[in-house]
């Protein structure tokens, strides 16, 4: 390769190298998940405080609790539970407020090993990491504060026994003054709760009442992951607006006289869904879509709260007539098709609740693409291979103009040599020969670095799908590689997986220094490559080469092993191309040749014959 070939090469190389170097510092690989990660710790006001909840009409205040938060606590621990079964989740519900408050994901483990316990996401106002969602009415015109279901209302379970799929259960609760109360709580065979809210009215008089339900949690999850490239906190749909807010901006929402907390309050037309979300695990309240209401988010500085509210109009309810409202809340895992099927079934934009990124145009065809290889091939890492091979013949077109302007180079040599001698210190003199000589055999010199720039966006947008989408956590590949979202876990402390010993933990200098076995073969899959070319003439152009294959190596170690099984998936597809494409245009690689010049030997570059 002459010298102006391998100075672009390197340019784009080394542009590649620094991208993924500032990648590296800004957004380093995330600690190895020791506990039930993004737990979903939130709650409503605590029992026995009051909650001010404005409707999209008009003010309304749902009544004030008279227990102290001590006494409540105690009615809360006490008050009989309905028990929540389907074959994805197992909990329970309060019929203290009918608070749904216990939920634990039957299908996922906090890690990998037999011990693990299996993923709570919903919690009771009684725990730390307190979680649950409320639904009720806020009292207006013609009824008290007290004639309404609060936190604390002693709801009883008059149909039903356990609540499961088509096993609805059935919550009433009579005011004394003619208003009787009823709450039907419906799940389905996945992640989503339909709450179905009536009101009949006994009296006679009519009453002025509107139907609301909340999501909040106490604190900052002691979970968090604090990785840039994540997000977690509130997220919402406003109308076909999606939008996020980290837990540390929500403290800086505009103070809210009225409502005596910090709120973002946007008013929906029409379709729309507030709630909370972390890695994997999400909870969301859904209006019925196709109405309007508003949605509030709120940081209650007082007592450390976080809370969603879903805010429908007031209704009226007369005398001899029954009102109703109808919400939804999901309480589960982030799964792509999961949520693609509720989107069907009419929850706007619903899939967007993944973190695709910046790059959304480019993650979500890579991920469907993933996803769809996966389902057809049953091993993610295979799937991962399937993908680069896609991938690259996509790019097939462009990385063979490439390499066929590589081979013409190798062509242009003598005639590039004979204008250096002719040239002589003429700089000047010989750029314009060589562009002269370009234009005229019609050969790109910088066509060599196209393949390497397009790689970069499809590398960060694979390492964008394979940390945040829930398919790939705790995949298996093969042999000791059973989680592709985690990093390698091999080391020679354990005999590259041959025994069942610990490995320093991923981040750490050990870690680093005693790298796994998929890091060695990106290694030696980018040296390989490289060989396919003759060594630079310039000692600092050599140097370069020399070092990058392994300071690549030992920087993409701690990355997810599943980036690390495609970026040697995409060396030796490239390998291959390379040198196939380059032999049919004439020129033949001294791959042998060039690696013994790599160990001080003379290289060299044969036509072939």
């Amino acid at each position: 390769m002459d010298n102006d070939q391998n100075k672009n090469l390197i340019i784009a190389t080394a542009l590649s190298f620094v991208v993924i170097l500032v990648w590296f510092v800004l957004f380093p690989p995330p600690e190895p998940e020791t506990q039930i990660e993004g737990t979903v710790t939130s709650q409503t006001a605590p029992v026995g405080e009051s909650l001010t909840t404005p409707t999209a009409d008009a003010p309304a205040v749902v009544p004030e609790a008279t227990a102290t938060p001590e006494t409540a606590n105690s009615a809360l621990a006490n008050a009989p539970r309905v028990r929540i079964e389907t074959p994805r989740v197992s909990g329970s519900l309060s019929l203290l407020g009918g608070r749904i408050d216990k939920l634990s994901l039957n299908d996922y483990t906090t890690s990998l090993e037999d011990n693990a316990t299996i993923v709570e996401i919903l919690f009771p106002a009684t725990e730390p990491n307190a979680q649950y969602a409320l639904h009720g009415w806020a009292a207006d015109t013609g009824v008290e504060a007290s004639g309404v279901p609060g936190p604390n209302t002693p709801w009883e379970l008059t149909s039903g026994e356990i609540l499961g799929v088509d096993t609805p259960v059935t919550l009433t609760w009579d005011n004394g003054s003619g208003l009787l109360f009823s709450k039907q709580i419906a799940i389905d065979d996945q992640f989503m709760f339909t709450i179905t809210q009536s009101v009949e009215n006994t009296s006679n008089a009519s009453a002025t009442m509107a139907p609301y339900a909340i999501l909040a949690r106490h604190g900052i999850p002691t979970d968090l992951k604090n990785f840039f490239i994540l997000h977690e906190g509130l997220v919402a749909m406003t109308d076909g607006e999606y939008s996020e807010t980290d837990w540390d901006k929500m403290p800086e929402f505009e103070f809210n006289q009225r409502a005596g907390a910090r709120t973002d309050e946007r008013q929906i037309t029409e379709n729309g869904w507030i709630g909370f979300t972390d890695h994997y695990w999400m909870s969301v309240l859904v209006p019925q879509q196709g109405t309007a209401f508003k949605s509030v988010a709120k940081y209650d500085e007082r007592r450390d709260i976080y809370q969603t509210e879903a805010l429908s109009p007031i209704q009226t309810v007369e005398p001899g007539q029954t009102i109703s409202n109808t919400t939804q809340f999901f309480a589960g895992a982030k799964e792509w098709d999961i949520l693609k099927s509720y989107e069907d079934q009419g929850v706007y934009n619903f899939i967007d609740a993944i973190d695709w990124g910046w790059f959304a145009f480019l993650t979500k065809p890579i991920f469907w693409l993933l996803h769809q290889f996966n389902l057809l091939i049953g091993n993610m890492g295979i799937a991962i291979v399937a993908l680069t091979l896609l991938i690259k013949a996509l790019l097939f077109p462009l990385a063979y103009k490439s390499y066929v302007s590589m081979a013409k180079m190798k062509e242009l040599q003598p005639k590039m040599e004979k204008l250096k001698e002719e040239a002589g210190d003429d700089k000047q003199k010989m750029q314009q020969g060589m562009m002269a000589l370009y234009k005229k055999e019609k050969v790109n010199p910088a066509a060599g670095c196209l393949p390497i720039l397009m790689q970069i966006p499809i590398f960060f947008s694979l390492y964008k799908v394979i940390f945040v989408t829930i398919e790939l956590r705790h995949a298996p590949f093969f042999g000791p590689f059973q989680d592709l979202s985690a990093p390698d876990p091999t080391s020679i402390f354990n005999f590259y997986g041959l025994l069942p010993w610990g490995v320093p933990d991923a981040g750490s200098i050990m870690a680093l220094v005693f790298i796994g076995i998929l890091p060695l073969l990106l290694g030696i899959s980018m040296w390989l490559q490289q060989k396919l070319n003759p060594a630079p003439t310039d000692p600092t152009q050599q140097m370069i080469f020399a070092w990058m294959p392994w300071v690549f190596m030992f920087m993409l170690g701690g990355f997810a092993s599943g980036l690390v099984v495609y970026w040697i998936a995409n060396n030796t597809i490239t390998f291959t191309q390379q040198y196939l494409i380059m032999r049919s245009q004439g020129y033949k690689p001294d791959l042998l040749g060039n690696i013994k010049g790599g160990f001080g030997r003379k290289s060299k570059a044969e036509p072939k014959k």
